[in-house]
């Protein structure tokens, strides 16, 4: 069995996960997992599970944070265009 890094459970299905630079850590779920490794957004705090937005900046959940808490001009989506 395996101890969860994020709350400690013992698991006899836990996983583990490799990063890029060598380091791993295991979990008993994917909520774990996003805990302890999903970046937080600069402005809200929430756990970044998608893209997010990318600023010079930070990183952030959404446009609208990223705007609040720096002057980027970006936008969650591509307007719609009219008619279409």
């Amino acid at each position: 069995m395996s101890i969860c890094a994020t709350c400690g459970n013992d698991y006899d299905k836990a996983f583990t996960v490799t990063w890029h630079d060598g380091k791993e850590a295991t979990f008993d779920s994917v909520e774990c997992a996003a805990v302890h490794l999903a970046p937080e957004c600069g402005h809200c705090g929430c756990r970044i599970l998608g893209h997010g937005i990318e600023t010079d900046d930070g990183i952030f959940c959404c446009a609208h944070c990223a705007r609040k808490d720096t002057n980027a001009d970006v936008n969650d989506r591509d307007p719609v265009p009219a008619g279409g």
